[in-house]
């Protein structure tokens, strides 16, 4: 069963969830525009050595803490990692006070009727375990609609709340994910399906609650429902390949409405940089994407 009180602080804490966990198919990318180009390694394990560089060094500064942040989506390999001789997600819990959260699904499908499922987890109920016994209180899932085609979006969230159901059956919240691309050239009506679709799976839920993580819509409030559905712990965006200042300003205009983001958080830090001038530009980071998900 999911913790209880942790359930409570996370449907009712302000700030917003940061997410550290690029996978090897986005790390190279990530530790690019971290300023660590692709010929400072030759092996991926190399690579995953300098993104927990990367995320330790985000972790332990100053202004990423509790205060602000409310719980840090991890990578499954980061479980694996310490900080200042921790477990990850016990360092977070413990000396930052942010909840740990970790992204479970192991990439996407190829696309068929617009959209793209999530591939099959190995070994699901042993990485649950793992996680549980790790200090982890929640899950991510991820897939991704393109377009709005009816059968293919309700394929999407049938899966995600199967394995949503897992999760629960585990002890951990999951944060169920269907991503709609920014580029779909339908995107309102998708979300119009997405939603329909959702509430349609909350009826079937039982007692248990899930949290929903969404592209931020392109109608205003358009998930309001859905924050205040009493099966749904939190509904989280995230920043979908919208610069920043933008997807600051489209998430401010959701009440309710929580920051959930990845790239948009780590924009505009580099390996270059001081620890004084890192720490300054996360702490106005994150200051921003706060502001933004407290409306």
């Amino acid at each position: 069963m999911v913790d209880q009180e942790e359930l409570h602080r996370f449907e009712t804490r302000q700030g917003f969830i940061a997410a550290l966990d690029q996978s090897g198919g986005s790390t190279p990318k990530a530790l690019r525009l971290y300023g660590v180009e692709d010929t400072e390694y030759s092996s991926e394990e190399e690579m995953f050595r300098l993104i927990h560089q990367t995320r330790t060094r985000i972790v332990t500064s100053p202004p990423f803490n509790g205060e602000r942040i409310l719980a840090a989506i991890l990578f499954e390999a980061t479980l694996s990692g310490e900080v200042d001789g921790k477990g990850f997600a016990q360092y977070l819990r413990e000396n930052k006070g942010v909840i740990p959260l970790l992204k479970i699904d192991k990439g996407l499908e190829d696309e068929q009727q617009g959209v793209q499922l999530m591939r099959e987890i190995p070994g699901l109920g042993a990485l649950l375990k793992r996680a549980k016994d790790s200090g982890v209180f929640g899950t991510k899932e991820r897939s991704v609609i393109h377009r709005a085609d009816s059968k293919g979006i309700a394929d999407v969230v049938a899966q995600q709340f199967e394995l949503g159901q897992q999760v629960l059956d585990a002890g951990l919240l999951p944060i169920l994910e269907p991503e709609v691309s920014i580029e779909a050239p339908d995107k309102e009506q998708a979300e119009s399906i997405l939603k329909d679709q959702i509430f349609r799976h909350l009826e079937q839920l039982g007692d248990q609650k899930i949290a929903v993580k969404v592209t931020i819509p392109t109608a205003d409030n358009f998930y309001a429902e859905l924050i205040e559905h009493p099966k749904v712990a939190r509904v989280v965006a995230l920043s979908g390949g919208y610069s920043r200042d933008d997807a600051n300003e489209r998430l401010s205009r959701n009440n309710g409405l929580i920051a959930s983001f990845s790239r948009a958080l780590l924009d505009g830090l580099t390996a270059q940089q001081s620890d004084h001038e890192f720490n300054n530009t996360l702490d106005s980071t994150i200051e921003s994407i706060y502001r933004a998900s407290i409306t």
